[in-house]
């Protein structure tokens, strides 16, 4: 599975569980300092997520999109281990396939594969 973008920083206090989730999409850890850890994709490493505890200069909780090559295979696992989708699985009008699903911090991640 190949994560082709991502672009977000997420204020959390459940780090543990966010390394978890996002393994599900095939991100892995590539820096940890406890209060920031960024997580990356192996094939392509200018995809990152980063999840602060706190910021000394800012707090920064986007939502985000994460851009996969196979939605279908990510969707599969998340319903697998009972994660939550907010929007289902489907192709939009506009060449995009995608759902939306929520990530233990409560941010809600659209993930897509263009068509």
């Amino acid at each position: 599975m190949s994560i082709r973008r991502a672009m977000p920083d997420i204020r959390s206090e459940a780090m543990d569980e966010s390394r978890e989730f996002y393994g599900l999409m095939g991100f892995e850890e590539v820096m940890n300092l406890g209060w920031v850890m960024t997580l990356a994709s192996p094939s392509n490493p200018t995809a990152q997520v980063t999840f602060m505890t706190h910021d000394e200069t800012a707090t920064v909780v986007p939502d985000m999109s994460v851009e996969v090559d196979d939605v279908d295979a990510v969707h599969a696992r998340m319903v697998e281990n009972g994660a939550e989708i907010v929007h289902p699985l489907r192709d939009e009008d506009w060449g995009v396939r995608r759902f939306f699903v929520r990530d233990p911090n409560g941010r809600v991640v659209n993930v897509v594969s263009h068509k």
